[in-house]
């Protein structure tokens, strides 16, 4: 009997000292703040990690804007003074182009913001 409470208490310790993968904690999302604004993103490149979780955060100071990035699977329509929040995880690396995809005036063709992710 004794011999199996040496086995028990090792287990536990081992269990208390060996970190568990996938442990139902959640990475906290990486919270990004950007300004829309004629006829450019502030900023207008990012670079994020792939699997990394983020919480975009846009704003316009102006009149209504847009953001599409169409490979990550993000369509923004961000407000005149209203703040418009999006939450994703990149999963594949490379270069990604968003354009502004609400008409805003002359500049709009060339209002873009390209985000990095890196492995």
């Amino acid at each position: 009997m004794r011999h199996l409470s040496t086995y028990a208490a090792l287990f536990v310790t081992l269990a208390w000292v060996v970190p568990v993968r996938g442990s139902g904690k959640s990475e906290e999302p990486r919270r990004i703040e950007i300004t829309a604004h004629r006829w450019a993103f502030q900023p207008n490149e990012i670079t994020l990690q792939k699997g990394q979780p983020v919480v975009l955060v846009v704003k316009s100071t102006d009149v209504s804007h847009g953001m599409r990035v169409e490979e990550l699977g993000i369509n923004l329509t961000i407000h005149k003074g209203a703040a418009t929040e999006t939450h994703f995880t990149p999963e594949k690396t490379g270069d990604f182009v968003g354009h502004c995809s609400v008409f805003c005036g002359q500049g709009h063709g060339g209002m873009t913001i390209t985000l990095h992710v890196v492995g």
